[in-house]
């Protein structure tokens, strides 16, 4: 039977999740293998609750599921304690200086700890699989919000996106060090991370819970005669997002230390539309001013975490297609003609610019052809691009594809 009745939205204390994986589903017939997180954040629980709801209603109709589907814990022991974290931000350590030393270290750190298994799960699944691989990543914020999905910016994880009528936020990569969505594109897969809404809200639940819904029936996981009500589901997202399903990019951060007095000033939600210098916050003592217009996203409520807020403009829908067929056919080939400009090695999937060249070309010229990530060295610029790691293959032979 379909999820109606909103989920009582409750923190827990206790010890209660022991488990790494909350359940998993081995359908009926061969299909896709889908990897829902929540928790990564442990005072995030709407995707917990949500994923113990849909995989436990599900667990009875194996029959009519094709392919695997994993809930899978992200952070147990800050979960266990209502934390964001305990040590370190489990979202932002998905880097090699931290990856690199998990089997030598003697003294891992909790959140190391909870990488290291984490890792232990998902490498023999990616590594063995032949058939496409979803990772889904559930957050909630602390501020208002419309449900909304956050990707790095490769053309399959776009087109997937698109499916679902939220908004959809690109970019995310340049501003935030070591989310575990950016380690998986980095492997090539589709990840995707979706915020259903406020830490407290009780309609983050069901946000959840109607994306799980969408996301199986995007894949191929399970048919909407089989399950029906794809239309409610669809009509809950829609609703709750107030029809903006628009793409967005973030043109700004306001980063904050753990030793800094940051207040946001009280009422602002994300996707709220501002004016340039109008006043946000208060970082140690000094009032903080929009450096532009364009709509306020992700406010910081609450006193962990290190990003106090981000600013997003719209993207034209013209600048997204033009984005499209400059990556389609590969024509970054091209830059390297210019002076400055050359790949770092045979495999192109990074390129060297030398930084009295990148003075003169702007950083939305390097977006269109998907190089976001950019790693200062020297007198050069290393740009990562996540297409010509893209495993577009796996992929192909899907729908939304």
């Amino acid at each position: 039977m379909i999820f109606k009745m909103m989920v009582p939205l409750m923190h827990t204390k206790s010890n209660k999740y022991f488990d790494r994986v909350i359940k998993k589903i081995e359908g009926g017939r061969k299909g896709p293998i889908i990897l829902f997180f929540a928790g990564i954040h442990g005072n995030e629980p709407a995707g917990v609750l949500a994923l113990e709801k849909v995989l436990g209603d599900l667990e009875s109709q194996k029959e009519n599921i094709a392919g695997t589907i994993y809930g899978i814990i992200g952070n147990k022991a800050a979960l266990s304690l209502n934390k964001r974290f305990i040590d370190e931000d489990l979202n932002r350590i998905w880097i090699s200086p931290y990856m690199d030393k998990l089997d030598s270290k003697l003294n891992l750190l909790e959140e190391e700890k909870e990488m290291k298994e984490l890792l232990q799960l998902i490498i023999p699944i990616i590594e063995q699989a032949t058939v496409p691989v979803y990772f889904i990543d559930f957050h909630t914020t602390s501020s208002k919000s419309y449900p909304f999905i956050t990707i790095n910016d490769a053309l399959i994880n776009r087109k997937f996106a698109m499916k679902f009528p939220v908004p959809i936020v690109l970019g995310i990569e340049e501003f935030l060090y070591g989310p575990m969505l950016s380690y998986i594109n980095q492997e090539g897969y589709v990840a995707i991370g979706f915020e259903s809404g406020q830490h407290l809200d009780e309609n983050s639940v069901q946000n959840a819970v109607s994306f799980i819904y969408l996301t199986l029936t995007f894949t191929g996981a399970i048919k909407k005669r089989d399950f029906g009500e794809f239309d409610f589901h669809f009509s809950i997202l829609e609703t709750s997002a107030q029809h903006l399903h628009k793409i967005f990019e973030i043109v700004y951060l306001h980063k904050i230390s753990a030793w800094d007095k940051f207040t946001m000033i009280s009422g602002f939600e994300s996707f709220q539309v501002i004016k340039k210098d109008t006043h946000l916050a208060i970082h140690n003592d000094v009032i903080v001013k929009a450096p532009y217009s364009g709509r306020i996203f992700m406010p910081l409520y609450q006193s962990q975490g290190s990003d106090g807020f981000f600013i997003v403009h719209r993207i034209p829908y013209w600048v997204l297609k033009l984005s499209s067929f400059l990556r389609k056919f590969k024509i970054d080939n091209l830059l390297t003609l210019l002076p400055g400009v050359s790949w770092e090695n045979r495999e192109k999937k990074v390129l060297k610019v030398n930084i009295k060249t990148a003075r003169f070309l702007a950083k939305p010229f390097f977006h269109l052809f998907g190089y976001r990530v950019r790693v200062t060295e020297g007198h050069y610029l290393r740009l990562y691009n996540r297409e010509r790691s893209s495993k577009k293959k796996l992929y192909k032979k899907t729908k939304w594809f």
